[in-house]
């Protein structure tokens, strides 16, 4: 298998590279523009593989994505390029439109024009799983859970741009034909995540002893997946997914947002007890604008249809990442230096 992956030196995308070349022994260029969230370490153990090529490219530049698909001549795209951190959408759109939406655009027509022009046998074989988020379903109230026909209601302008792929993606499979597959997943977390997420911020302040902040009373709910059992659930999605349908990915693993702090703090006081207790630290904060209260993911259709299951519980995973961070400063020490110290995002003025 030969798969051409967007965006794989970010958090989700090195996790399925590393997926498809050390456990499938497949074939991959990754396609990356390498943005501040990119992460060239995150590939250190498959960068020297003879299956793993990097292509520094913007998706939105189309004659350039169109050169990779006829050097490559990938078998599958996987979409995952895509400016992800809500807070930075709420100071600064246009990248976000750019990327997601336009990026999108240029993607699908490469992907369109390539997949046209295949012999019938590679043709009817091909496949394009886009990479999107359960934000894009808003917010749920204290009961229910997201489906794969429910309503798209996007409250930030990061989830709009998601939406506004999605909608993309569909069109073009429903207009053009093109293969593709759509999976929505909940809130993910695990080894080589940017920190300026809540999980990897949350662990790194509590090291150095700053506050541990939490949006509001902390009440707000997610569904969070770790990032192992979300790439195998695409590398699922691409070998088994039909055409023109869309699937949920979730965890089953529901947590308010204090909930999350407060765990991760007492992982810390058993791993990492000169700082405790690690609670101290928490401190409430200004609430996020247009902040989702509760997010949830009905992964059902996922798990019959295609055999998918989590193997991480909320407890497990966390202890793991926490765990992970402790032993790899080498990956996270010149982010927090060089490009992002763990300040308040998404509060300013654009």
């Amino acid at each position: 298998m030969r798969v051409l992956i967007t965006g794989g030196a970010g958090f989700i995308g090195s996790a399925v590279i590393r997926h498809a070349i050390t456990d499938l022994g497949w074939q991959v260029l990754n396609v990356d523009k390498l943005t501040y969230a990119a992460h060239l370490g995150s590939l250190r153990e498959v960068e020297a593989s003879p299956l793993y090529r990097l292509a520094k490219i913007d998706i939105c530049d189309a004659p350039a994505l169109a050169g990779q698909f006829a050097a490559f001549e990938p078998d599958a795209v996987m979409h995952l390029a895509a400016e992800s951190h809500v807070d930075r959408s709420i100071t600064g759109s246009r990248a976000f439109i750019e990327t997601n939406v336009m990026g999108t655009h240029s993607l699908l027509e490469a992907a369109r024009a390539y997949w046209s022009a295949l012999p019938e046998a590679r043709k009817s074989a091909f496949r394009l799983v886009h990479v999107s988020t359960d934000e894009v379903y808003g917010s749920l109230g204290d009961d229910g859970l997201f489906t794969e026909t429910t309503r798209y209601d996007p409250s930030s302008p990061y989830s709009a741009s998601k939406a506004a792929s999605d909608h993309l993606a569909s069109a073009w499979a429903r207009t053009y034909g093109l293969p593709v597959v759509i999976t929505n997943c909940s809130n993910n977390y695990g080894p080589c995540q940017f920190p300026e997420k809540l999980i990897p911020l949350v662990i790194l302040n509590a090291l150095h002893g700053k506050p541990l902040p939490v949006y509001g009373d902390g009440a707000n709910v997610r569904d969070w997946l770790h990032v192992d059992d979300h790439a195998r659930a695409l590398i699922l999605a691409l070998t088994h997914g039909q055409p023109g349908e869309t699937y949920n990915v979730g965890g089953r693993n529901e947590r308010r947002n204090i909930e999350v702090v407060r765990r991760i703090c007492a992982v810390l006081d058993e791993l990492h007890p000169q700082g405790a207790p690690h609670d101290r630290l928490i401190t409430f904060v200004r609430d996020r604008p247009g902040h989702d209260q509760r997010y949830a993911i009905d992964a059902g259709k996922l798990e019959r249809e295609l055999g998918w299951r989590a193997r991480e519980s909320f407890d497990s995973g966390i202890e793991k990442t926490v765990a992970w961070y402790l032993a790899n400063e080498w990956w996270w020490r010149p982010l927090r230096e060089k490009v992002y110290a763990g300040e308040r995002l998404g509060l300013g003025v654009a």
